[in-house]
């Protein structure tokens, strides 16, 4: 497509004038502009056409099952699992002893380590929630406290605790609870003589601000002014470092479970169980019993960070599959491109290579999107059967089999695929209106 703005603006201020013997006369510079506009136009068509053809769509449904059937077969069983937990386990270990060590502790056992953390980062919020009544417990108040949640949604709920003094919590139920914490006038401190320096140096800079232009007659440069600005607001971006410092210290000190059960108990929630818990606490969605699904994998399927850091292992092994359907739709699509135009033409140079590239073309992407489609449809139906049979009717237990054997990797894969079908038909119906 032309990048020239002169031939837009003369395609869409073409003067047409009719002759005296009623015959349209169109400038010769204008006709032209059309012409190779047009000509741009069906270029671009072209790309954005679908010409594969039912074989191809067959090959690409069959590199879908055969990826899905390797898939399934190199699924690690339950045993493979363990041992990535049981590895995970002592990874997170070493990282809270050695996080302890940075911090200044000298001890080698891991309860003293973890006791060392949890005094040395004390949050407000961690205890508000006892005999509030609003279906918290020591089970899940990692879970329904958002500021134990590795996430932003986390670091700014453990903000509004510290400058706010509220905590934050989401019961199983899907309700939102505000706890007010005990706040002394030594907190109040904290966080009002910040906030004051900030604003009188802030209020300072723009008094400067005013004067520079009233003696100068110019505006500040605005480099300068976002610089005066920036420093002005030193003492409450220092305040928000440490909370975020002292937030992500905590959740250290927590992620190997308490110093009632170090190295055991529940951890913090990994960060897709906090982000998929969070956005089942969306009013509306909290109305679905989405929360109390996770609430109890999290719960009685023990699904914590150490576990979610196991099943990360999975994510790689399952890449393998999506990755080598890929290749497959790819490669083949430009295999039976090229014999198609061969048979056709009868020679080599009639070959459109544009057109049987395998990339950058409307042809591919379907069968990319009917490939991983069915990888997908293969996937999950597997899953679902192999956890029904195991799970023997609890559906806590279906839940979490569900999860362990589902390829995430792949369902995000036949997403995409499916978003730039969408957007492809989107665009090639803009241009044959334009055309």
């Amino acid at each position: 497509m032309s990048n020239n703005p002169e031939l837009y603006i003369n395609v869409a201020e073409i003067e047409i004038s009719v002759g005296a013997e009623g015959k349209t006369e169109v400038p010769p510079e204008a006709l032209d502009a059309l012409n190779q506009r047009l000509e741009e136009l069906n270029g671009e068509i072209e790309r954005y056409t679908n010409y594969a053809d039912k074989f191809q769509y067959a090959v690409a449904v069959g590199c879908g099952l055969l990826t899905a059937a390797l898939d399934i077969v190199d699924f690690k069983d339950a045993k493979g699992i363990s041992s990535d937990i049981g590895l995970s386990h002592k990874t997170v270990n070493m990282f809270i002893g050695q996080y302890a060590k940075d911090q200044g502790y000298e001890g080698e056992r891991l309860k003293g380590q973890i006791a060392f953390l949890e005094n040395k980062f004390k949050v407000a919020q961690d205890n508000v929630w006892k005999g509030a009544n609003i279906g918290v417990s020591a089970k899940n108040h990692h879970l329904a406290d958002l500021a134990h949640h590795p996430t932003p949604l986390g670091l700014a709920s453990a903000i509004a605790v510290q400058f706010l003094r509220v905590g934050t919590f989401v019961n199983k139920e899907g309700e939102w609870h505000f706890c007010f914490v005990e706040t002394s006038k030594e907190d109040i401190a904290k966080i009002v003589v910040p906030a004051v320096i900030t604003g009188l140096l802030n209020w300072l800079v723009a008094v400067s601000e005013r004067k520079y232009e009233d003696e100068t007659g110019e505006e500040m440069p605005a480099v300068i002014k976002k610089l005066a600005h920036s420093i002005a607001s030193t003492p409450m971006l220092i305040e928000i470092i440490k909370c975020a410092n002292n937030w992500f210290g905590h959740l250290v000190s927590d992620m190997g479970g308490s110093k009632q059960t170090a190295g055991g108990g529940m951890g913090i929630p990994g960060f897709f169980l906090s982000l998929m818990y969070e956005f089942s606490a969306i009013p509306g969605i909290n109305e679905t019993g989405l929360t109390e699904v996770l609430n109890d994998l999290y719960v009685k399927g023990k699904l914590d960070m150490r576990h979610e850091l196991a099943f990360t292992e999975q994510l790689k092994a399952q890449s393998f599959n999506v990755v080598l359907n890929e290749l497959l739709v790819r490669t083949l699509y430009m295999i039976t491109s090229i014999e198609r135009h061969l048979i056709y033409n009868g020679t080599i140079k009639g070959i459109n290579w544009k057109l049987v590239a395998p990339f950058g073309n409307r042809s591919v992407d379907r069968l990319l999107a009917i490939s991983f489609m069915t990888f997908n449809i293969a996937d999950t139906a597997d899953a679902a059967i192999r956890a029904a049979i195991e799970s023997g009717g609890n559906w806590v237990v279906f839940s979490g089999r569900f999860v362990a054997r589902y390829n995430f990797v792949g369902a995000g894969r036949a997403a995409l695929a499916i978003v730039k079908e969408v957007s492809n038909e989107k665009k090639e119906a803009q241009l044959i209106h334009e055309r």
